[in-house]
């Protein structure tokens, strides 16, 4: 299973050419994933942060295939690729224009990587493919 999202690409994403400029795009992976945090797995960034955990992206690698422009609109998809102890490995495309994918690792409260809490685990298998 995976989650999906759809968003638009606005002015404020694009370089002076009409075209995303490349960085907007990490600020989108996270947006679908700190969506995917509260639409699906329950617990939203600001609850989490609130309690005082965190999950920070450790690692992004992207791969740019095709330029978006002001006006398109793009579907993203998110699924776990890799679930391990502490940290887990997002898969997260957008059509035919990009591919990433984000490590985030689980912080408990004195900033350390902690094991995935009972309340996130089973969501995210639950999209783990």
């Amino acid at each position: 299973m995976s989650y999906q999202r759809s968003i638009a690409i606005e002015f404020c994403h694009c370089d002076p050419a009409g075209i995303v400029f490349y960085p907007r795009y990490a600020e989108m992976v996270n947006s679908v994933v700190e969506n995917f945090m509260a639409e699906e797995v329950g617990y939203p960034f600001a609850q989490m942060i609130a309690e005082g955990y965190g999950m920070p992206t450790a690692r992004l690698e992207v791969d740019f295939r095709k330029p978006s422009r002001l006006g398109d609109r793009l579907d993203w998809h998110l699924r776990v690729e890799h679930l391990g102890r502490t940290s887990a490995r997002f898969l997260v495309t957008a059509d035919d224009r990009i591919e990433a994918r984000a490590t985030v690792v689980w912080m408990d409260r004195d900033f350390r990587p902690a094991p995935w809490p009972a309340h996130i685990r089973p969501r995210f298998e639950a999209h783990h493919a």
